[in-house]
């Protein structure tokens, strides 16, 4: 696999990670009307209603910590990353483990996610 392929996953994460840390409610360009975004379980399509749900989490501050990341080509030049992390939440003393996958599309020089896939991992 090409090394290309890590750094766009890996810039696609940092970019992702430090907005939604900062303020989520920037990441609706980074979603399309035809985005798809499974949140513990429950599916939500569009920008609209992806900004709506990651802005009305019940929490004010958060922190996600990057803890693995692989990337994958798919076809078309689209690409596959998964991310396991921790997540630093308000005041908890305990983070919580999660695992997300980002399914990337090209579009002129930079990508959308078409497919965005969100689960902790609660013992």
């Amino acid at each position: 696999m090409s090394a290309d392929l890590t750094a766009v996953g890996k810039q696609f994460a940092d970019f992702y990670y430090q907005t939604f840390d900062g303020n989520r409610a920037n990441l609706g360009p980074l979603y399309r009307d035809f985005s798809m975004l499974t949140f513990e379980g429950s599916p939500i399509q569009g920008t609209t209603n992806i900004l709506e749900k990651l802005t009305s989490l019940p929490f004010q501050t958060v922190k996600h910590i990057v803890t693995t990341m692989d990337v994958q080509p798919t076809t078309d030049g689209k690409i596959l990353v998964l991310v396991t992390g921790m997540l630093q939440v308000d005041d908890s003393p305990n983070p919580l483990a999660y695992n997300q996958v980002f399914h990337l599309v090209p579009e002129g020089t930079t990508y959308f996610v078409l497919n965005d896939i969100f689960r902790l991992n609660l013992a």
